[in-house]
């Protein structure tokens, strides 16, 4: 009969590798001591996050239609963006800009009396995009849903999904540097204390790439980000700071 490990061997062996891990972080952080003990700087890392909200909303969409010449073609055309714009100017939405409109020949095969075969213009189809600034941030979405109105008056649309923009962007960037210098400060001065040292005044500091990023998300880039998808975002700042020790 087989018998499992005693309790007390158990309890034994999770008392050693405990004890093995507080002997490694002392010793790190023993280590990290005497660096400042003995360094004339000290470099740290701070950090800063806010959470705003979009001011700005850029709805897009995209409508289509097509004939047997060019010039119907270019009528009905002319008849959608007419209604199009009635359906945005009819919901408070003025900013609107149209794009150069979108040319493509429909090409068949025709094959005469004769039997011969060849590609001949059947039509043509167009494509227009329109585009617009909302500083009513909620009801861009709303626009989206009511599309269908566009639809039932015979009007080939498709939407997209709005771009959220934050305008003050430029001025919470230099918000959030000036928060995460200070917070490695705070950082900084924990660990001169820890090494018996005193914090003196910034040398140098080498500011990270900011990242907006949808609230709550946590995601982040090497390169940085600038989320355009999200209602909500979160701005985070990063900054290693280095400090001169007393």
């Amino acid at each position: 009969m087989i018998h499992g490990p005693k309790p007390q061997l158990l309890g034994m062996l999770a008392g050693l590798f405990l004890a093995a891990g507080l002997v490694v972080s002392s010793a790190i952080a023993t280590k990290a001591w005497l660096r400042v003990k003995t360094s004339q700087f000290v470099s740290v890392k701070g950090s800063a996050r806010k959470n705003i909200k979009s001011d700005l909303a850029i709805w897009k969409g995209s409508f289509t239609t097509q004939a047997e010449t060019l010039l119907q073609a270019q009528k009905n055309l002319k008849n959608d963006a007419q209604r199009v714009r009635l359906f945005l100017t009819g919901r408070g939405v003025t900013n609107v800009v149209f794009t150069a409109i979108g040319i493509e020949e429909l090409r068949g095969s025709l094959t005469d009396s004769s039997g011969l075969t060849q590609q001949q213009i059947l039509g043509y189809r167009l494509t227009q995009s329109v585009r617009a600034e909302l500083g009513d941030v909620e009801h861009a979405s709303d626009l989206e849903g009511e599309t269908t109105a566009l639809v039932e008056q015979g009007v080939v649309f498709t939407v997209q999904s709005p771009d959220y923009l934050y305008t003050k962007a430029g001025e919470a960037k230099v918000e959030m540097l000036a928060e995460a210098t200070k917070d490695a400060r705070n950082r900084g001065e924990q660990i001169a204390t820890q090494g018996g040292r005193m914090l003196g005044r910034l040398s140098a500091a080498d500011m990270g790439v900011i990242q907006i990023a949808p609230i709550y998300s946590g995601q982040t880039s090497w390169e940085g980000m600038n989320d355009t998808s999200s209602l909500e975002k979160t701005i985070t700042a990063v900054v290693t700071a280095t400090f001169e020790l007393k």
